[in-house]
């Protein structure tokens, strides 16, 4: 399987680029969104590669970055929903932007995007919701965390039980949750781990 291309932006028609590997053209379909994104025709690009086998294909489907791709693959385990939808869901939206609409169930938003009806909409909430709020969480919490490494115990704590009531849990099971995971972890610990760790307890019991 063909995880990652590097090599030269060789050729473009609408979402269908062409990657130059050594002498070597590999046809990719790319969200319209990452087309602005690789510069001009002749530049170096790397690419995150989702390959899909098929019985008389393969296919190549390429994202600038790994949330992305991931995003991509989370969409096509939702029923009735094939790349090309998948596609046009990541050309008419960015990463944040669908999470927090999957994530709030904002249908209205979601069915601007061509090819993605009432139904299709409702779906990809309900089997997506809960994947993006924490999705949505986690981002957040990674970036205060790129900002400080280091917060105070009880502001990570406080985040941790916000995220975990965020994911439907009451807000008991959460604080006692959240201290357990704080607590083993120390004053070391930022919210994304502190929330991972917590997660972990709830799930298991």
């Amino acid at each position: 399987m063909i995880a990652r291309l590097t090599g030269i932006f060789a050729h473009a028609s609408g979402n269908m680029i062409i990657v130059d590997v050594n002498g070597v053209g590999y046809r990719v379909s790319v969200p319209v969104s990452v087309l602005g994104q690789l510069g001009e025709i002749g530049s170096k690009i790397v690419l995150h590669i989702h390959t899909a086998v098929r019985e008389d294909d393969i296919c190549l489907y390429g994202f600038i970055g790994m949330d992305q791709q991931k995003v991509f693959e989370m969409l096509l385990t939702v029923t009735g929903i094939g790349p090309k939808v998948a596609l046009a869901i990541l050309s008419g939206m960015d990463v944040e932007s669908l999470a927090e609409a999957l994530s709030k169930g904002d249908l209205k938003t979601l069915t601007r995007i061509p090819g993605l009806g009432p139904k299709g909409a409702q779906r990809l909430t309900l089997e997506l919701g809960d994947k993006m709020r924490y999705l949505v969480f986690e981002r957040r919490s990674d970036s205060k965390a790129d900002k400080m490494r280091h917060l105070p115990v009880d502001l990570v704590l406080a985040d941790t039980i916000d995220g975990l009531i965020s994911l439907g849990y009451n807000r008991n099971d959460a604080r006692k949750a959240a201290e357990r995971a704080v607590q083993a972890a120390g004053d070391q610990i930022d919210t994304a781990s502190a929330l991972r760790a917590a997660l972990n307890l709830l799930t298991k019991g």
